[in-house]
């Protein structure tokens, strides 16, 4: 009983670590972006050849998906009947088609319930295009640019499937995307500045020091200075949270265990599906028991 309660605090210890990387990831791409509608509009007119400069077309909306919290930190936005879901990542992600497809479902379910229309009448039910963007900047290498399907997460792959949702994911970190980010000024300097900061990180000394060198060589230089100047306090916080080095490199070293406690949540989350209480109390205890699980649930 001891083994099973330790099994269960671990693994409330995990989901929470989870939690908590997920609300802080990545604030500062979306901080840029909201405070400037002039830049957003023109990342959109960079990613679809478009040319409008009307700020007044950008219907925001909050993403306050309770299937997928972690979305709230993604820009969302209606413009000329496209629904746009733009999400900036430093860790590559291949169920970024289903994460957006849940959204999709809840967003458009709460757009036909503000329009009082009927599911199931005779008229046809109107929705905005969608549109899903992935912007990467993580030290991993990726391709300029790629597409992540739905479908390729698909069991049968011999079954012509019947529904389908791409994702296009951009790379830009500096030097990639050249054209992408020569149209759009705040993408390009953004990458400049993570750019930045990271050859200052690179150099050893201490973190708060280097980011405020980098912060200043940035302001110095054209890099976002205006909102730097404005907003430098912000940015720093944001920095220390985003660019820990010592939280990174225990990220590392606990790389392995991590991998193997999250197994260990799916394996649960199948078992107590199924009601098998009792499996999921002896795999606490006995490992030989569990990896005979494991096999069972190909985990």
């Amino acid at each position: 009983m001891q083994d099973t309660k330790r099994f269960f605090f671990k693994l409330y210890k995990w989901v929470g670590r989870k939690r908590v990387r997920r609300e802080i990831k990545d604030r500062l791409f979306r901080f840029l972006f909201e405070k400037d509608k002039e830049a957003l509009l023109q990342l959109y007119n960079a990613l679809n050849g478009t040319e409008y400069h009307d700020v007044g077309m950008l219907q925001a909306f909050t993403i306050e998906s309770a299937v997928y919290a972690a979305m709230k930190n993604d820009l969302a936005f209606v413009i000329t009947g496209t629904m746009n879901l733009y999400e900036h990542q430093s860790t590559y992600n291949p169920n970024m088609p289903v994460r957006f497809l849940i959204y999709l479902a809840e967003e458009y379910q709460k757009l036909i319930e503000q329009a009082e229309t009927s599911l199931y009448g005779t008229k046809r039910i109107s929705l905005p295009t969608p549109q899903c963007v992935v912007f990467y900047n993580g030290e991993k290498e990726m391709p300029e640019e790629q597409v992540l399907r739905l479908s390729d997460a698909f069991e049968n792959k011999k079954q012509r499937a019947d529904v389908e949702l791409t994702v296009h994911m951009y790379n830009i970190n500096y030097g990639h995307n050249q054209e992408l980010l020569k149209k759009c000024r705040m993408l390009r300097e953004y990458a400049e500045f993570v750019d930045t900061v990271r050859a200052y990180l690179a150099e050893g000394i201490e973190r708060q020091q280097a980011l405020n060198e980098a912060i200043d060589y940035c302001i110095e230089h054209g890099i976002l200075s205006e909102i730097l100047r404005k907003y430098k306090a912000e940015v720093l916080g944001m920095l220390l949270e985003e660019f820990d080095v010592d939280k990174y490199e225990r990220t590392l070293k606990n790389e392995g265990r991590e991998e193997g406690e999250e197994r260990l949540s799916q394996l649960t989350i199948m078992l107590l599906r199924q009601n098998r209480i009792d499996d999921v109390e002896r795999m606490a205890s006995d490992a030989a028991y569990r990896k005979r699980l494991f096999r069972e649930f190909d985990l």
